[in-house]
C-alpha cells in the first residue's frame, strides 16, 4: 500500500523583481520517508525552503502539509512541521533544558513529559541540564532537531544538518535521521551538499539547477544501469579501436577506457583484447556514485 503523502508542492514559483527564481516545482513526500534536496549555486534551493516553511511567500503554486495549505490554513499546516533552516538557533547561556522549555512555552500542550520524550530521542539525557555553550557542534545539531520536534511534526526539514560535523558526527546524524523516518514514521526533507550522504542516506531525490526540477527519482533508479568497468591498455589507441568497435566508450583525462558493465560480455571483450595483442594492464569495476549524475545533468556546477 503506497505511504500518505504528507507534504505536497504544486507548481511552485517565486518572482522576484522581474527575475523567475523558481519555475514550477512540483514534488511530494510521503510518510517516513527521507528525501534529498540537491542544487548547485544559485540553483534556488534555499528559497524554495524558506517558502516551504512560510518565511517567504510564494508568487504562485502551492503548498501542503498533511492536507492543509499554508496560504490558507497557515497555522494549521506549520502545527506539522518541524525545520532547522541553517543552524540551530540557540541561547548558549542557557542549559539544554531551558532552551527547549522556553520554546515548549510558544506551542499548545508542549509540557515537561514532551521535553523529556523529546531529549531521550535525540540521545541528551545525560546532558540536557548543561549549558548549551559546552555542547560539541553535533550535540547543538541534535538539540536543534529535539526542538523541532517539541511540537509533533509529521514533516521536518533540515537544511545542511551535517554542516561542520566530523566523520563520526554525520555518521551518528545520518543513523538518527534514519531512525525519525523509519522508527517514529516522520517525512525528512534534507538539503545537503555532501552527495555521498545523501546516497546513503536518502530514499528519493530531486536535482534542482535553475530553478526547476530536472530529476526527481529514488537514489537506485537514478544510479540503475550507470556501472562502468575502467580499462587501463596498451597500447591505448588500439584498444580504443577494439572496444568501440564492441560497446559504447569513454576516455578519461589519465588516458583509461570506460565502458558499461556488462557481466557476460566483460571476459568476451577482454579475449578479443588480448587476442588483437593488447595488453590490459588494469581493468576495474566503478560503482554508480550520485556525484557523476548531479554532474552530467547540472553541466558540471558546484553543488550549494
Amino acid at each position: 500500500m503506497e505511504k500518505k503523502i504528507t507534504l505536497s508542492v504544486k507548481n511552485l514559483k517565486k518572482v522576484i523583481g522581474k527575475k523567475e527564481i523558481i519555475k514550477g516545482l512540483s514534488f511530494d513526500l510521503r510518510e517516513g520517508e527521507v528525501f534529498g534536496f540537491l542544487g548547485p549555486n544559485g540553483a534556488g534551493k534555499t528559497t524554495t525552503i524558506r517558502m516551504l516553511v512560510g518565511l517567504i511567500k510564494p508568487t504562485s503554486g502551492s503548498i501542503q502539509i498533511c492536507g492543509a495549505n499554508i496560504e490558507g490554513d497557515f497555522q494549521e499546516a506549520m502545527t506539522n512541521l518541524g525545520c532547522i533552516v541553517e543552524n540551530p538557533e540557540l541561547y548558549p547561556y542557557l542549559s539544554g533544558y531551558n532552551n527547549l522549555l522556553h520554546f515548549a512555552r510558544m506551542l499548545d500542550r508542549v509540557g515537561d513529559d514532551r521535553i523529556k520524550e523529546v531529549t531521550k530521542l535525540v540521545g541528551l539525557t545525560e546532558r540536557i541540564h548543561d549549558k548549551v555553550k559546552t555542547y560539541s557542534l553535533g550535540m547543538r545539531q541534535r538539540l536543534g532537531i529535539a526542538q523541532a520536534l517539541l511540537g509533533r511534526p509529521k514533516v521536518l526539514i533540515l537544511d545542511e544538518p551535517t554542516n561542520g560535523l566530523d566523520p563520526a558526527g554525520i555518521r551518528e546524524m545520518r543513523q538518527f535521521i534514519r531512525f525519525l523516518a523509519e522508527e517514529e514514521g516522520l517525512s525528512v526533507l534534507v538539503s545537503s551538499h555532501l552527495l555521498s550522504e545523501i546516497q546513503l542516506l536518502c530514499d528519493r531525490v530531486a536535482i534542482i539547477s535553475k530553478g526547476s526540477i530536472i530529476r526527481t527519482d529514488t537514489v537506485h533508479q537514478l544510479l540503475a544501469n550507470r556501472e562502468r568497468v575502467i580499462w587501463h591498455v596498451q597500447p591505448l589507441e588500439r584498444g580504443k579501436e577494439v572496444l568501440g568497435s564492441l560497446t559504447g566508450i569513454d576516455v578519461t583525462d589519465d588516458g583509461a577506457i570506460l565502458t558499461e558493465y556488462n557481466e557476460e560480455k566483460i571476459p568476451l571483450w577482454n579475449k578479443q583484447l588480448v587476442e588483437a595483442g593488447i595488453a590490459v594492464t588494469e581493468m576495474n569495476r566503478k560503482m554508480p556514485v550520485l556525484e557523476d549524475l548531479f554532474l552530467e545533468l547540472t553541466g558540471g556546477d558546484t553543488i550549494e
